[in-house]
């Protein structure tokens, strides 16, 4: 979040079912990293405990973190909460948005994944409720790109995945 401070210019978005439920999933994605009483030192544990599993879920956690983050800078001040409305948007092609439209989402849920794998499966709760979240969160976003970018858009859309490259 901190990335955000400064860049919140244009519309607001709107007060919806869909930003009560983004923070409904806020509020339980801490609880779920206050369940997890190690917290970081868990993903130091299997980091180091010789557990090939562990240790590749704390690699795919870190991939996950990096993807969004490079996602992020590459967005600019184009980035907003999901859903939200740009006064003058770009439409960001370039970087990770060459592979997949929402490369923030699956940077996110890449973490969770690597979460799971680390920690255990109490992440898998995480990554069933945000999935669901970001893909519909997806889709509306793209019905504004759509509308915002008519002539662009499309062909992006085409030639790109919605998170997952080369699969969804």
């Amino acid at each position: 979040m901190f990335m955000a401070v400064g860049l919140m210019r244009g519309a607001p978005a709107r007060r919806s079912v869909a930003t009560r439920l983004a923070r409904v999933m806020g509020v339980v994605f801490l609880l779920l990293l206050l369940a997890d009483r190690g917290g970081i030192g868990t993903f130091e544990a299997a980091a180091g405990s010789g557990s090939v599993i562990g240790g590749l879920g704390v690699v795919i956690c870190a991939l996950g973190v990096a993807l969004a983050m490079r996602a992020r800078i590459d967005l600019g001040q184009n980035w907003g909460i999901p859903m939200s409305r740009r006064v003058n948007p770009e439409l960001v092609m370039s970087g990770p948005y060459r592979f997949v439209r929402h490369p923030i989402y699956s940077g996110i849920l890449l973490a969770m994944i690597g979460s799971a794998l680390a920690t255990g499966p109490l992440w898998i709760v995480a990554l069933a409720l945000g999935g669901g979240y970001f893909v519909y969160s997806a889709r509306r976003e793209e019905a504004y790109m759509m509308e915002r970018f008519p002539d662009r858009y499309p062909a992006y859309r085409q030639r790109t995945k919605l998170l997952i490259p080369f699969v969804l």
